[in-house]
């Protein structure tokens, strides 16, 4: 892939450096590098043509992940092209036996004269459809057996004709192949761009008349949720963590008065004092892990603990690219990394303080500055996502409709 080999790298750069900040802005240009992936890819003349295609997308994904693994949106969107790469490849197969026609013991002379099409006997196309379908035996990974080639290939020993006809579809068919994998791609850069909508139009349904609403930091879903609410004439109030060190809520309270919401800014530590007189918590996501908890911006596990606490309903919206197949416990995520210092002291007002160390030399001053919190899903009441609403028990199984199980782990297959 030379003329994608500079985009990659240039995206990796990006990543590494944190350029790209931000779970809609990562999954969607990982989104449109994927698809240039795939547009760019040479399809040979091996057998399995997806395998082969969803080899060249784990390529790039593992630089990816590796390049900034916080980012689990990047790992999110890697799974979802290889999820519609075997979907894909499943329809393609499905098309071709019903193209198929199946013979059977008949008396019918009619369907023997006239049937020009090509046949299989019932027994083989069942074997074939379950060897299509099935995952692989626990066997065939150990010895690593190549998987049975497709139907159109045990179909075709009737002479050169009958091969070269196959070889012009088998062209067609990974034409086509293709084509299809960058449309769905294309299908999903309009979802994650789209995500807001659906989840803003429940809005109305959630939020009431005269409520307070607690919120923290600063995030665009929960600002498109409240906009929502604001433009159905919803008469509501909301309290706004400033979210330190960045202070990003002191950005979302002013795009809420621009708005017309009735705001108040508070401080983090006010949170359980303020929680009481709250009627609802309504927080954005940074991922939604496959057990239902959440990694969200430093300080939402006490704004968590706090609504449980007073019985207040903690509510968590994010869109489907943010829904992680990996538990917290899987060694491929890291829930945490620490930002500068600088943002938390002013290192000339401390600088006194620098140079007291002790015997050993270890200095007596340290900066701790995380970015993330865990949220456990025992404290989230309600998850909103651009399919509906959810409780944490059912996130595994809406989950599992995006990825497949042989894909949480984006390693390229060894080849030897």
């Amino acid at each position: 892939m030379p003329d994608v080999q500079p985009l990659v790298s240039d995206f990796v750069l990006k990543l590494k450096r944190r350029k790209v900040e931000g779970s809609h802005a990562v999954a969607r240009q990982t989104a449109e590098l994927l698809r240039s992936v795939v547009s760019q890819h040479r399809m040979g003349s091996s057998a399995n043509q997806a395998a082969a295609l969803a080899d060249a997308v784990r390529a790039v994904g593992e630089q990816l992940i590796a390049a900034n693994p916080i980012e689990l949106a990047v790992g999110n969107i890697v799974r979802r092209v290889l999820h519609i790469i075997k979907e894909e490849d499943i329809s393609a197969t499905a098309v071709g036996i019903e193209g198929l026609s199946v013979t059977v013991d008949s008396d019918d002379e009619y369907d023997s004269e006239h049937d020009d099409r090509p046949s299989l006997s019932a027994a083989v196309l069942a074997a074939h459809a379950r060897n299509a379908l099935r995952a692989p035996s626990l066997q065939t990974l150990l010895e690593d057996i190549p998987v049975s080639p497709a139907i159109s290939r045990t179909a075709s020993s009737t002479g050169d004709s009958d091969g070269k006809s196959k070889s012009a579809g088998d062209r067609s068919s990974t034409r086509k192949l293709k084509h299809d994998v960058i449309a769905a791609i294309g299908d999903l850069i309009d979802e994650i761009d789209s995500c807001y909508e659906p989840i803003s139009e429940q809005a109305v349904e959630l939020i009431h008349q005269n409520e307070v609403i607690l919120t923290l930091g600063r995030s665009r879903t929960v600002k498109e949720f409240l906009y929502a609410a604001k433009e159905k004439k919803r008469s509501f109030r909301v309290f706004v963590a400033e979210g330190a060190p960045r202070y990003q809520g002191h950005v979302l309270a002013k795009e809420l008065v621009e708005k017309g919401v009735q705001t108040t800014v508070i401080t983090d530590s006010a949170v359980f004092a303020m929680i009481s007189r709250v009627n609802m918590v309504i927080v954005g996501a940074h991922a939604v892990m496959a057990n239902g908890g959440v990694i969200a911006p430093v300080g939402m596990n006490m704004v968590a603990l706090a609504a449980q606490r007073h019985a207040v309903p903690f509510v968590v919206v994010a869109g489907s690219h943010k829904l992680c197949p990996l538990y917290p416990h899987n060694p491929e995520v890291l829930l945490n990394e620490l930002k500068s210092p600088s943002d938390l002291l002013d290192f000339g007002e401390f600088s006194d303080c620098m140079n007291f160390s002790t015997q050993d030399g270890s200095p007596l001053l340290n900066v701790v500055n995380p970015t993330f919190d865990y949220v456990p899903p025992k404290l989230v009441s309600l998850f909103i996502t651009d399919t509906g609403g959810h409780s944490p028990s059912y996130m595994y199984r809406l989950i599992a409709e995006y990825y497949s199980a042989d894909d949480l782990v984006v390693r390229r297959k060894s080849t030897s």
